[in-house]
């Protein structure tokens, strides 16, 4: 069918061009129409050319229902191209063929208006179709008339089967004020809104700004909520890397968005100094903070990337993913724990990782509470077996994913992160030159496994309550892709066994985030769903440190990572410790294990009931 659509058009174009042909001999000799033998072999030898010219430049392979400028420009350029052959022929052929000379002129325009004319005219037609559909369709207000606005407003101007139709926009830059894009005003700024749809009819609010922060996108949400419409959002701009928008990308507003800050800016060059070409370790593939480093560490054409986890279905799913977006990257699932040091070792023998990024641990605080065990060996344990053959098969990179639990721990969790800092800055210090083994903490991650978002959207589709365990519990939040994103950066840098800490911006009340999420689907708090204040949880305190009180900081070159200065055992002392820890850990006695991490530990303090 594609085939015969454009023969048919090919067919269609030689039609028109050969009767442009005709019509200039009409136009130049007063009304005569040209029969005789010079006229005629006249247009059968421009006939050979336009098959030629019109072939060449595959006129009939454009969409004549989007036809655009670039296409009119390959228009002009082939039929000048014939006319410019034809004036040689002619001039040439002179003596034999006695043409007029301005006749290859006369059909170079005509054949311009003819083929142009109709390819517009079907364009015309269609985007009169197109109008009467977007009369049914969503009014749609854009915020953003930058590069993605526009983009987005294009998109949706050309695809008015999505039910969306754009009717202009709003940006806080006064130059864009009263200016048009795509045929769209401007009009004024986001504290307008509720004026525009007050004036105009709008359906729904569509932001379409990747780099805007949580605040701005909190406050358009605030407004559409009050003129009681709709609001949709694009991406974020890690979501977006390619720098394209396009309608499918069109998606309901997330807590995420409402917590998004300015995108993180990376040195890509450091990153890709020590990640391009080399063969990838890391562990825990399978969760949330993992597989987004696999997402990331992609990125950056490693030479071959090792997935190992010891829940076999979460590695099967980040493996199936990075085989559908990254096809030509070499990658090697390995089911195994990394609390296991024979299979750990043979997996370092066999593989020879340069690098490694360690994600794999226990991080439930009040499970850990009553399995102080398992923190031992999964959090500690597991740590010191990754350091220990870093060092022995000469691992490049080692990077530790820590917690700011691990800041004046009130938890076995924090706690035992705090000792794998103290191992991993200890591997630092019988490191080589060429070795650089670091740790970076940072808070919560928004969307992780274990967060906070995925109970409360389960207790809101229950129809609530929402449990919140204290109205003063705050927590710092980062997202998933900027941690994952800076825990790259940290380990490019050039320091060797620090502990670095990532910027975490302002921290966020617990009861702010179950208010935003019931807002977000659709309900009212304390009214259609109750916030219920359910008790702090064994291990928990108000509020999270990213610093001890007798830590500081050191500023990196990097606005967003910082430098902690921890106090770290002496190795004979530290590994002591650790033999007597495990042999603790081994009699499952949650009070003896507690009292052994605090002789590693001073700071650890459980906390008072709140």
């Amino acid at each position: 069918m594609f085939y015969k659509t454009i023969f048919a058009k090919y067919i269609f174009d030689l039609s028109l061009w050969t009767l442009a042909g005709i019509g200039a001999f009409v136009l130049r000799l007063e009304g005569q129409w040209p029969t005789n033998a010079e006229t005629l072999s006249y247009l059968g030898i421009s006939l050979i050319i336009k098959i030629v010219i019109e072939w060449y430049w595959g006129f009939a392979r454009q969409s004549w229902r989007k036809i655009g400028i670039l296409d009119l420009y390959s228009l002009i350029k082939g039929v000048g191209f014939a006319t410019l052959v034809m004036l040689g022929i002619g001039f040439l052929l002179s003596p034999s063929l006695h043409i007029p000379r301005s006749i290859p002129l006369i059909e170079g325009v005509l054949g311009l208006l003819f083929l142009g004319g109709v390819r517009l005219l079907i364009r015309l037609l269609n985007e009169r179709e197109a109008v009467q559909q977007r009369e049914t369709n969503k009014r749609v207000l854009i915020v953003g008339a930058g590069d993605a606005g526009v983009m987005m407003a294009r998109e949706l101007m050309r695809h008015p089967a999505a039910g969306l139709s754009p009717i202009g926009f709003l940006d806080d830059d006064i130059n864009k004020k009263r200016r048009y894009f795509v045929g769209l005003p401007v009009f004024g700024k986001l504290d307008d809104l509720l004026a525009v749809v007050e004036n105009s009819v709008i359906d729904e609010v569509l932001i379409a700004i990747p780099s805007m922060s949580g605040e701005a996108i909190r406050k358009v949400v605030e407004l559409a909520r009050q003129a009681k419409i709709s609001y949709k959002i694009i991406p974020g701009i890690h979501e977006i890397l390619s720098g394209k928008v396009s309608i499918s990308q069109i998606r309901d507003v997330s807590l995420e968005d409402l917590l998004r800050r300015e995108p993180v800016e990376l040195n890509t060059e450091e990153i890709s100094y020590y990640l391009e070409d080399k063969i990838i370790l890391v562990t825990g593939a399978g969760g949330s903070i993992g597989s987004e480093i696999i997402r990331q560490v992609a990125r950056f054409k490693p030479k071959r990337v090792v997935l190992l986890g010891r829940g076999e279905n979460s590695v099967y799913i980040i493996q199936q993913e990075m085989h559908r977006t990254w096809p030509e990257l070499e990658q090697i699932p390995i089911i195994a724990d990394a609390r296991n040091f024979e299979k750990l070792e043979n997996v370092f023998k066999t593989y020879q990782p340069q690098v490694v990024f360690h994600a794999a641990a226990h991080k439930h605080v009040p499970l850990m509470e009553q399995h102080p065990d398992e923190a031992i060996f999964n959090n500690i344990r597991a740590v010191e077996n990754i350091a220990k053959l870093s060092l022995k098969y000469e691992v490049e990179r080692l990077v530790n994913i820590s917690t700011d639990k691990a800041v004046n721990p009130t938890s076995v969790m924090g706690t035992s992160k705090r000792i794998a800092e103290f191992i991993v800055a200890d591997a630092a210090r019988r490191a080589k030159d060429n070795q650089k083994f670091v740790s970076v903490r940072f808070g919560n991650v928004l969307g992780s496994r274990g967060s906070v978002i995925p109970l409360f959207k389960a207790q809101i589709e229950a129809g609530g309550p929402v449990t919140v365990t204290h109205p003063d519990m705050i927590r710092y939040f980062m997202l998933i892709p900027e941690a994952s994103r800076l825990v790259l950066q940290a380990g490019g840098m050039g320091q060797n066994g620090e502990v670095y800490v990532l910027d975490m911006g302002k921290p966020v009340k617990i009861v702010d985030l179950a208010r935003d999420l019931i807002r977000l689907s659709g309900f009212e708090p304390n009214k259609d769903i109750d916030i219920v204040f359910s008790g702090s949880r064994p291990g928990e305190k108000l509020f999270e440190e990213l610093l001890t009180s007798e830590e500081g900081t050191v500023a990196s070159k990097y606005e967003k990572i910082f430098i902690a200065i921890i106090n770290v055992p002496d190795s004979k002392e530290l590994e002591q410790s650790l033999k007597d820890l495990y042999t603790v850990a081994a009699s499952y006695d949650i009070d003896k294990i507690k009292q052994a991490m605090k002789e590693i530990v001073p700071q650890y303090v459980e906390p008072k009931g709140l």
